[in-house]
């Protein structure tokens, strides 16, 4: 793997001559948005950004995701923020994949490389500049905080992936693992961002259904996934997004290594919207 970059960025416009066809697609219990469809005519802008163009793909919309929101950001050299944040009570992750990022967090600079994973609570003071020679890309998790009387908000975490001891499955041959960047046993977190991996011919071996929400970016390889009792091929740069109780599973394909980003909702009771 290249160090400074993982294989995957957003592509071009298609030729007026491509055909209509596309792996899109979007149901109620989980969507695909397959690598051809982050094209440069679908990216965004943000306040107090400079240099800085994204892709939104998970937002808290009626018939999408509940939980967070996601977005694949791309800052040009020179480019970034002061003001990254500018809703009160929101916590994010950050996972770089390409570049190199300058990141100021309650007044301690930190160089950001590919695979830094950064998590910010919301009450961090942040900024983020891309001070490297080369345009950067990051992941972008924003979640609002949940928080429970009686438990801090987190704490700031900068920390590489290499660094990180991969979770290896039970009876999984070494071919199913996790990086996890978080303490699953700290309940101040209410979300949990891990890299998910899978040597080729290995398995999901049963039907996942569960309530926590996922979202899932293909950093690297391809795969087959069950969403809901479709069978859905998948490649790096490909998204997911899986709402509580889809029935999940899948196999690695390919001759290389299958790995996601995941995001799940975790350690919180169940909010009722209505008193009955």
């Amino acid at each position: 793997m290249n160090p400074k970059r993982l294989p995957v960025r957003p592509g071009d416009v298609p030729a007026q001559r491509t055909l209509l066809d596309s792996r899109a697609v979007v149901k109620d219990a989980y969507t695909v948005i397959p690598r051809g469809s982050m094209t440069d005519i679908v990216n965004s802008r943000l306040p107090f950004w400079d240099d800085t163009r994204l892709w939104i793909l998970a937002s808290p919309i009626a018939g999408f995701c509940a939980t967070f929101s996601h977005y694949l950001v791309e800052i040009e050299t020179g480019g970034g923020s002061g003001t990254p944040e500018t809703e009160d009570g929101v916590q994010s992750t950050l996972f770089v994949t390409a570049g190199s990022l300058t990141l100021t967090v309650n007044g301690e600079k930190n160089v950001l490389e590919c695979g830094s994973y950064v998590y910010l609570p919301p009450g961090a003071d942040w900024t983020l500049f891309n001070t490297g020679p080369d345009q950067a890309t990051f992941h972008w998790f924003r979640k609002p905080y949940q928080y429970v009387k009686g438990l801090d908000e987190p704490d700031v975490i900068v920390v590489q992936e290499s660094d990180i001891e991969a979770y290896v499955m039970p009876g999984s041959n070494n071919g199913w693992s996790t990086k996890r960047f978080v303490d699953k046993t700290d309940l101040r977190h209410d979300m949990h961002i891990t890299i998910v991996s899978f040597e080729p011919g290995c398995v999901i071996p049963f039907l996942e259904t569960h309530v926590m929400e996922h979202g899932l970016y293909v950093l690297e390889g391809k795969g087959i996934y069950n969403l809901n009792q479709d069978w859905v091929e998948v490649e790096a740069g490909d998204y997911m997004w899986l709402r509580a109780y889809c029935p999940q599973a899948c196999y690695a394909g390919g001759d290389g290594t299958f790995r996601y980003l995941l995001y799940k909702d975790v350690n919180r009771h169940m909010t009722f919207p209505s008193r009955f």
